[in-house]
């Protein structure tokens, strides 16, 4: 399987499931910007959509959506424990923190990556996310990762876009257990592994 992926991106999550469930992925780096595959095509003859991840598989098609991909990478390998069997209430709550993570985390960073965005906005952007960061630094109170001592894919999905925070100057200092969170999670061996072979560690 092929993993089309941009540096420190939203696809560094999917790259995370993979190397923790041991699935070895063709690493196919992407240029936002451009559109453009690395090594050579256009990427939205792939994908369409012309955002990252997307997942090849080894039958042609291709799969796109983080949330979704995590799951369709934990579930080739379910002894890995990165998400819970199908069917299951503790399934149904990691798909209840996937959706919160994208809807309510993820996009919420997107206008401060743009240098057009007003000030005004940057700010409301700033404050509605330390409200939804306060939701998960409770829940992480006690715990290790967002649901116990298990580490999920919904752990790899937070880990990855809380990493964005220092580039858009997001002071989540306040929150003590999800700094601890974060750096559990980066100590992690395949989350090293994985950020090293997308070059955003040594």
């Amino acid at each position: 399987m092929k993993l089309f992926y941009a540096s420190g991106a939203c696809s560094l999550s999917p790259h995370i499931v993979a190397r923790e469930a041991g699935i070895d992925l063709a690493l196919q780096k992407v240029d936002l910007k451009t559109k453009t595959i690395v090594t050579e095509g256009d990427f939205l003859a792939i994908n369409p959509k012309g955002s990252v991840p997307a997942l090849g598989l080894d039958n042609g098609e291709i799969l796109t959506e983080g949330p979704t991909i995590v799951e369709y990478l934990a579930d080739l390998k379910p002894q890995s424990g990165l998400a819970p069997p199908a069917g299951s209430m503790a399934r149904y709550r990691l798909q209840e923190m996937l959706g919160y993570i994208n809807s309510e985390i993820h996009k919420s960073y997107s206008p401060l990556f743009r240098p057009d965005t007003p000030a005004e906005t940057r700010a409301e952007r700033q404050a509605y996310l330390l409200r939804r960061y306060a939701l998960l630094d409770k829940q992480l109170e006690g715990r290790q990762y967002l649901f116990g001592d298990t580490f999920t894919a919904a752990d790899a999905y937070l880990f990855t876009v809380t990493n964005w925070a220092p580039h858009v100057q997001l002071d989540l200092s306040q929150f003590a257990n999800l700094q601890a969170f974060q750096r559990r999670v980066a100590a992690r061996p395949a989350v090293q592994a994985a950020m090293k072979a997308e070059g955003l560690i040594r």
